[in-house]
């Protein structure tokens, strides 16, 4: 029972608010101690399991790099950027970044798709794309921003399968052998390739589609600002007027 006085220590830390991180490691102290381990073992146990999970670090470390970006301009950059290209419109982006994507995923190179690119340069160009200026509803950026977040992740599935040391091939490899069944890397990454490609033709016409609805909800947003149906806020969204006296509030 003593063991699990580590979860007991997490528990009282986190409720407290101390550093999590600060939490966790005397939580591990605390039960390895508990476990009769020493502090040799338990700081070794610790290293080992930073090692193996260092790409994790990688990752976490990419978050205030991109929050500093940000900060400094990242977004509005990358809104002037697509404002100055008359022909660039949000489904455009996305057939573009769905193919940088599954390119990039099929040769095992990750972009960190949401964190990295979406969030920060993505969203915003495809928003920009489709405002071209003009005040647009949460509702339509949403739809934006949805469908941005769509093409990282067709691309993300339908890429990783053409990738030869893919987990998701891997695993299936060693479940098929287990059964019984002689399969090679190469022949799953021939027939996952007219998947990815297919998925592709689909998406790039839903992204044609999607430039003609998403231009009738603007066109929606439009007539509701004219008719005093919404205003548009200091972010140049279009609200309610009474969401903007909340705001002003």
């Amino acid at each position: 029972m003593l063991i699990l006085s580590g979860i007991l220590v997490m528990v009282i830390g986190l409720m407290l608010r101390f550093n999590a991180l600060l939490v966790v490691v005397a939580a591990g102290f605390v039960t390895g101690l508990a476990g009769g381990l020493s502090i040799n073992d338990i700081v070794g146990a610790i290293g080992e399991a930073f090692v193996k999970n260092r790409y994790m670090s990688l990752f976490i470390l990419i978050l205030p790099v991109i929050g500093l970006m940000e900060r400094h301009g990242l977004r509005e950059r990358a809104e002037i950027l697509i404002g100055k290209i008359n022909a660039a419109t949000a489904g455009r982006i996305f057939m573009i970044y769905l193919f940088v994507r599954q390119v990039t995923v099929a040769f095992g190179i990750n972009m960190s798709g949401m964190v990295a690119m979406v969030r920060p340069l993505i969203a915003p160009m495809s928003e920009a794309a489709v405002a071209q200026g003009r005040p647009v509803s949460q509702r339509t950026l949403d739809k934006v921003r949805g469908v941005a977040a769509s093409a990282d992740n067709i691309g993300n599935f339908f890429g990783q399968n053409l990738f030869l040391a893919a987990g998701g091939l891997l695993l299936i490899k060693g479940v098929m052998e287990q059964l019984g069944y002689s399969v090679e890397l190469t022949d799953m990454v021939l027939y996952g390739l007219p998947t990815a490609i297919c998925a592709y033709i689909v998406n790039f016409i839903r992204f044609i589609i999607f430039d003609k609805t998403i231009q009738a909800s603007v066109a929606r947003d439009e007539a509701d600002m004219k008719a005093g149906k919404l205003v548009p806020n200091e972010l140049n969204i279009l609200v309610t007027p009474e969401e903007l006296k909340k705001e002003a509030e």
